[in-house]
């Protein structure tokens, strides 16, 4: 019976742990091990802050129609984000690489279509599984790790399947925007920093009518 008290009062100083960092130790556990495995696909050791993921999310607009595209949700902080936000989980299209997050993202949020495979092949990738065009698209994605070359294309693909105005949404710990500013009439949007990440992170927001 002492081992069991002992055992219940750890676990819940892990979960008020949880709650007041905004963190999930497990989730924190897999993104390591995956940092480890895959660093450049992967551009953080930790998932991102609660506040970074709140900042991203109040960029979309929950009463808007059409899906909601995130791409590189990993453990799903901002997943998360966007559901406490309002957006409906049936809205939501997740583009993952990783398989074991993949699982975890289906296992969390069964009514979101989870797809397995390579955002920078956005529109290959995406086919015909939007009805609607994206109202927004949400980026967790390393950015900095891929030649400009790479993230123009992404950017430019990502618009051939948004609405008119939708926000395309994107953290860096750069000081510097991830992509160009006014780079193919593109208006770009800047954040302040949110200090509560690891590192200190500011959102950007690229659109085009």
């Amino acid at each position: 019976m002492a081992l069991q008290a002992l055992q219940s009062k750890i676990e819940k100083q892990i979960r008020l742990f949880e709650a007041k960092k905004g963190i999930r130790l497990d989730d924190e556990v897999r993104f390591i091990r995956s940092w480890i495995e895959k660093p450049l696909s992967i551009g953080a050791v930790t998932p991102s802050s609660r506040q970074l993921a709140r900042m991203m999310a109040s960029y979309v607009d929950p009463n808007s129609t059409g899906p909601v595209v995130e791409l590189g949700p990993g453990t799903g902080p901002i997943t998360e984000a966007l559901v406490n936000h309002g957006v409906k989980p049936d809205r939501l299209v997740l583009v993952e690489f990783d398989p074991t997050f993949c699982r975890l993202l289906r296992n969390r949020y069964p009514e979101a279509r989870v797809l397995q495979g390579d955002a920078y092949a956005l529109r290959k990738l995406l086919g015909d599984e939007l009805a609607l065009p994206a109202a927004a698209m949400v980026s967790g994605l390393p950015l900095f790790t891929k030649p400009l070359k790479t993230r123009l294309r992404l950017l430019r693909e990502a618009f051939t399947v948004m609405a008119p105005g939708a926000p395309f949404i994107q953290f860096t710990y750069a000081a510097i925007p991830p992509i160009p500013r006014g780079f193919d009439g593109t208006s770009a949007e800047p954040s302040d920093r949110v200090w509560m990440n690891i590192p200190p992170a500011r959102v950007w927001v690229y659109r085009k009518d």
